[in-house]
């Protein structure tokens, strides 16, 4: 699960899981997919708020089990994706899935295409929901690190609740923040902008009381980014500019909760210009290249993934480091759209093609270099 584009793409004829397999542009092996009948029977006949299904957000809790949904419809599976259930049909719209374990789960989702999210509970897995009232916090992201316990996120603010969600206080974080994480009540990390120089990395160890600089870069154009935190590992996404279906942006990485940072992705491109940061990165190229889109982060123990898409370029893939972002690989990509990735542990994760287009999620035993297509939906009268 992960920030992904806001705008969906206009559909276009949707290729069949034969012409997929055929077109492949890197290695895939096409089984184990649902038929039509029994993706109907999982996400129902009808998407809310449009005209297509498509998946929002994947994430699995370990190494078979679970959760998918969109826009009217929420899956799971306990055999990591060989088969999969409905779960909930209906008319939420989910932007974003957060289970703490099988049963216990907090969602944002949208009862209208354009409208703010909504945070929802469950204590049954998703079958039944309840909307949790939230005023004018206008929550982006969530992250639960107990069933009582979590944090919510807008465009600028951060939101701390020891009760559910039925109250929360408000983290003071530095003027301009665009992305923040917290691991606990004291820990945390915050991305800031500065137009006219380009981002900063905060660090907090006291709950926002103070604040620490651990990472400036200069950029030419700010437009956000990503944190992601594991123990230790810090990694940090930053966006430069957009053009001609092109995105420009660096990865920084830390093995040392921020002390030190180096730079592993610089990502310039003809069509969106230089990407933040004078130095070079290990690479000079992310995912799905060439002048691939960056996807979410994926940490996990003894390794860090990076999604990556090309709607241009029809491909979807990932790249990954095993040593803290000294080195970095890109892996073969795959026909597709848009992507999001959730991995459980070092090599086996899933990744969602989250576009109208083609909606499937696939999965891999290799740390991406290979991917087996587990679903694929098909959509209303098809």
């Amino acid at each position: 699960m992960g920030s992904r584009t806001t705008g969906r793409l206009a559909p276009f004829a949707r290729l069949t899981k034969l012409t997929l397999t055929l077109a492949l542009t890197g290695s895939m092996t096409a089984m184990g997919s649902v038929s039509a009948q029994d993706t109907s029977e999982l996400t129902g006949n009808k998407p809310a708020g449009g005209e297509t299904f498509y998946i929002s957000d994947i994430q699995f809790l370990n190494g078979t089990t679970g959760r998918a949904a969109g826009n009217g419809y929420m899956i799971g599976t306990s055999d990591a994706g060989d088969h999969w259930q409905n779960i909930y049909t209906g008319t939420w719209q989910f932007t974003q899935l957060d289970f703490i374990n099988n049963k216990v789960c907090y969602a944002l989702a949208k009862s209208s295409i354009d409208g703010p999210n909504a945070l929802l509970h469950t204590d049954d897995g998703g079958k039944s929901l309840t909307k949790i009232k939230t005023g004018d916090m206008y929550l982006q992201r969530i992250d639960f690190t107990k069933e009582d316990e979590g944090f919510g996120y807008s465009q600028a603010y951060t939101y701390h609740t020891y009760d559910g969600g039925s109250s929360w206080s408000k983290i003071a974080t530095p003027t301009n923040t665009r992305y923040a994480v917290f691991t606990d009540a004291k820990k945390g990390y915050a991305l800031t902008v500065h137009p006219g120089y380009g981002y900063k990395l905060h660090q907090t160890t006291n709950g926002g009381t103070d604040w620490k600089v651990r990472l400036s870069v200069s950029s030419e154009t700010v437009s956000g980014g990503e944190i992601a935190v594991n123990g230790q590992e810090v990694w940090v996404r930053l966006n430069g500019g957009a053009g001609m279906s092109q995105q420009s942006y660096a990865v920084y990485a830390s093995s040392n909760a921020g002390q030190s940072f180096v730079k592993v992705i610089g990502q310039d491109t003809a069509g969106a210009g230089p990407g933040p940061g004078d130095e070079p990165g290990y690479t000079d190229a992310g995912p799905a290249a060439p002048a691939g889109h960056p996807g979410n982060l994926s940490l996990v123990t003894g390794a860090a993934y990076l999604a990556g898409f090309s709607p241009a370029g029809e491909k979807i893939g990932m790249g990954s480091s095993s040593d803290g972002g000294k080195t970095w690989k890109n892996l073969p990509s795959i026909q597709g759209y848009e992507s999001d990735i959730s991995f459980t542990e070092r090599n086996k994760g899933w990744m969602a093609d989250t576009s109208l287009m083609h909606p499937a999620i696939y999965r891999t035993g290799d740390g991406g270099h290979s991917w087996t297509e587990v679903l694929v939906l098909e959509q209303p009268n098809e």
